[in-house]
Formats: C-alpha cells, sequence, structure tokens
C-alpha cells in the first residue's frame, strides 16, 4: 500500500503526481507485463548478456572500443 503525505494545502494535482511517480518506483507494472508470457530462462540469460555487452560498449572503459 502506498501512502502519500499532503503537506500544507497541496493541490490533489501535485499529490497524484507523487503517488504516479512513487507506483512507477514499484516496478508492479513492469512486473506484471513480465508475468503476463513466459520466457525461458536461457532466454532471459542470453538477453542479459546482450544487454551487458551493449552497456560496455556505450558506457565502458573508452580504451577497449
Amino acid at each position: 500500500m502506498l501512502i502519500i503525505k499532503i503537506e500544507g494545502r497541496e493541490t490533489l494535482e501535485k499529490a497524484l503526481k507523487k503517488y504516479k511517480r512513487k507506483f512507477d518506483k514499484t516496478k508492479v507494472v513492469r512486473e506484471l507485463r513480465d508475468r503476463k508470457q513466459f520466457t525461458k530462462k536461457s532466454v532471459k540469460n542470453r538477453e542479459q548478456k546482450k544487454k551487458a555487452i551493449y552497456v560496455q560498449q556505450k558506457f565502458g572503459d573508452p580504451e577497449n572500443n
């Protein structure tokens, strides 16, 4: 359960914005999307390795590029 504290005379729009931001940080929606469709562990590992290679090339050591 998310609890949003409203300080002073804060508007409803600001409170909703805080709620949405907090909800996004919990990653509930992403988890629901991932659970919709089953992916094999080998496929997940392959994607994770592919992402790690990309990140290493993009943001890694500039001497190795």
